[in-house]
């Protein structure tokens, strides 16, 4: 089945990541429509599609001819093109960084589940190599993870540039990390604790976050998982040798028999009883590919529809119930909706 689909908004990834997955999945995507604040880029990439550029995100999910909407940015608009294809009863791959209240996320969720559309959140460190051999290594030799520690550091955002051009958000990177260490704990959250440091005049509010999550686990009387993810943009804008510096692993796990280290996308270096390993892995395919295909499976599933939704609801409430904790300077109880 070939996808007909419609563009909102041209992200950060787009040259990178998207049109080069459209292109190779011409055989399974045909893009009909772009819809871009920017008028002449619009114009441009729909030319180079041999779509039609279209103004307004509301006409782009009523076109008749528009069975999917991929959201790649989310700056300008917000949540409210998801909104829209709730409306119009079209499926929605969303790329982009929205950012939004604790209320607002509960009612955008019950829209989505009440629309019955398909709905996918862009989390590539999921489908990254690295992390589908870890899976691996946790089932056969490494056991269940005990500790996690996440780590992210990158140079901080500029003022300048479009909006679409700017690097995602400080929390839409804690949302990644959150989901990241969920699916590798495979448990869901029950207590969150963060510190955060805000330095003056920066363009987010904070430029550090150190977050602690438990996870339970599927056996109850072992102890939570615990997590630690640590996100900073306190490197001087420009700085790049210095905020690749001496690194940390982008993922550490401690597990029942072993301790792994993850280098996104395919490194993986491993620890057991007999000694060192480490492998380098690829995928057959790019991620915005594996990413795109993935949604493709979705449209046409009934059991996929539903499932990324609770996953990016999971990680945004983490996230939120991380803010509350940094404010108030407690650690903060989850439960099925994140009530205390």
């Amino acid at each position: 089945m070939k996808l007909k689909v419609g563009l909102i908004g041209l992200g950060p990834t787009w040259q990178s990541r998207h049109r080069p997955a459209l292109a190779a999945l011409s055989n399974r995507y045909s893009v009909r429509a772009v819809c871009d604040p920017v008028a002449h880029r619009a114009d441009q990439v729909a030319a180079e599609l041999g779509a039609r550029p279209i103004d307004g995100f509301r006409a782009l999910a009523a076109a008749e001819d528009i069975e999917a909407i991929l959201m790649l940015s989310g700056r300008w608009f917000g949540a409210l093109p998801i909104h829209a294809a709730c409306e119009f009863g079209k499926a929605i791959y969303c790329g982009a960084s929205v950012e939004l209240a604790e209320r607002e996320a509960c009612s955008l969720r019950e829209r989505v589940r009440r629309s019955g559309i398909a709905f996918m959140a862009e989390f590539p460190f999921r489908l990254a190599p690295a992390t589908i051999r870890l899976k691996e290594l946790i089932a056969t030799r490494l056991g269940a993870p005990r500790m996690l520690f996440c780590n992210e550091r990158h140079a901080a955002p500029t003022h300048g540039g479009g909006l679409d051009e700017a690097p995602a958000s400080h929390s839409r990177r804690l949302i990644e990390m959150v989901d990241w260490c969920r699916y590798i704990a495979d448990g869901e959250p029950t207590t969150v604790q963060c510190a955060t440091h805000s330095t003056p005049g920066g363009i987010e509010p904070h430029d550090y976050s150190l977050v602690t999550v438990e996870f339970e686990t599927s056996n109850p009387a072992a102890p939570p998982v615990l997590a630690q993810i640590a996100c900073g943009s306190y490197v001087p804008t420009g700085w790049s040798e210095a905020a690749a510096f001496r690194r940390p692993a982008d993922l550490q796990v401690a597990c029942e028999r072993g301790i792994a280290f993850v280098d996104l996308p395919g490194t993986v270096t491993w620890f057991d009883e007999a000694g060192q390993h480490t492998e380098h892995v690829q995928d057959e395919r790019p991620l915005g590919e594996r990413l795109l295909m993935a949604f493709h499976r979705s449209v046409s599933s009934l059991v996929l529809r539903s499932t990324s939704l609770e996953d990016a609801y999971c990680a945004l409430q983490v996230v939120l119930a991380a803010q509350r904790s940094a404010t108030d300077g407690r650690r903060v109880v989850c439960g099925p909706d994140d009530s205390e």
